[in-house]
């Protein structure tokens, strides 16, 4: 890229759902430093007030706000998404990172209150975020909507059921809304894109630093799942839109 171009991020508007966690504090620090606004939220008000400060530490300069939203509730979900986009003219991106596990020893074992929370905390946050930013990535000229989601999704085991059902259905919505993009766009092709980031598990310093002889195979660190987040802005949307980018091998 020559020095006169502009980088994709540069001046985007991005919202990061579920960024009071390490991955989210990675995904802030790595927008920021890649010049864009962005907007985070998380249910915990005290830890997304810490990653927010973060970020704007490390980057003087950028613009880093953080609300409380209850993803859980789609009208307050909306009310983010208008909010963002009025305060700051345009909305460019949607980052889900809002997570959450649970699993069993044997599939029979399976407790269905397991489902209960798992389908709330991954499948009903992405369906409220989907919903309510998906008209303005439509008026954005690089709107993008990332899932992160986890080979389970895929090749589910017995003792992850709930989790990987979670995961799948969240994947099914989120191509669904690929395909309303790839519509939208017409014989130009998609403006906007939604895509899937696709990952074993996560690891990060922290978990390094009480375990320094674990070997985490086939995990992704938190700042490579940033440096992919930022990257799906490099692609074009017709590359990326309805596309599983894995970040580990395929089961």
């Amino acid at each position: 890229m020559n020095s006169g171009s502009k980088a994709p991020l540069d001046g985007a508007v991005v919202a990061v759902a579920g960024a009071a966690g390490p991955a989210g504090r990675a995904t802030l620090l790595r927008l920021a430093e890649a010049g864009a606004t962005v907007v985070a939220s998380d249910a915990d008000p005290e830890r997304l007030a810490e990653a927010v400060d973060a970020a704007r530490y490390a980057h003087g300069g950028a613009t880093v706000t953080g609300d409380t939203v209850d993803l859980l509730d789609l009208d307050a979900t909306r009310e983010w998404a208008d909010k963002t986009e009025k305060e700051f003219g345009r909305v460019d991106g949607l980052v889900h990172l809002v997570g959450g596990w649970r699993g069993s020893p044997s599939f029979a074992e399976t407790k269905l209150a397991d489902w209960d929370l798992l389908e709330k905390l991954l499948i009903r946050t992405v369906q409220h975020t989907s919903l309510a930013f998906h008209d303005g990535l439509l008026r954005s000229d690089r709107g993008r909507f990332l899932l992160i989601s986890a080979a389970g999704a895929s090749h589910p085991t017995a003792g992850n059921a709930a989790y990987a059902a979670s995961k799948a259905a969240a994947e099914a919505w989120t191509l669904a809304l690929a395909d309303a993009f790839r519509k939208a766009g017409g014989d130009d092709g998609p403006k906007a894109a939604a895509a899937i980031l696709v990952i074993k598990a996560l690891v990060h310093d922290a978990m390094r630093a009480e375990r320094p002889n674990a070997k985490y195979p086939g995990f992704t660190d938190v700042t490579e799942l940033a440096e992919a987040i930022a990257g799906v802005w490099d692609r074009p949307a017709r590359e990326a839109n309805g596309q599983r980018l894995w970040l580990t091998p395929k089961p």
